[in-house]
């Protein structure tokens, strides 16, 4: 009700043109809206990807003594 209230209002407001204008405007934003397939596809890739570059950085040797330090102090301190 409000779209077609607000079409209405537009249409006089500032002329049929530019009312028919927003309106196919908004249309092709909603008919465009979300990812496709690939997109969906590319998507995972980058995230599988950082998950990798990650998992070798935590596992790395030098980070891997300073999470085994940092989680040895919490189990050791005193409450």
């Amino acid at each position: 009700m409000y779209q077609v209230v607000r079409a209405r209002l537009c249409a006089l407001v500032g002329g049929v043109g530019t009312a028919l204008r927003r309106r196919a405007a908004r249309q092709a934003l909603r008919r465009d809206a979300g990812m496709v397939t690939s997109e969906y596809a590319m998507g995972i890739v980058a995230a599988v990807a950082f998950a990798v570059v990650l998992y070798k950085v935590v596992t790395s040797g030098a980070v891997s003594a300073e999470l085994q330090g940092i989680v040895k102090g919490a189990l050791d301190a005193r409450m």
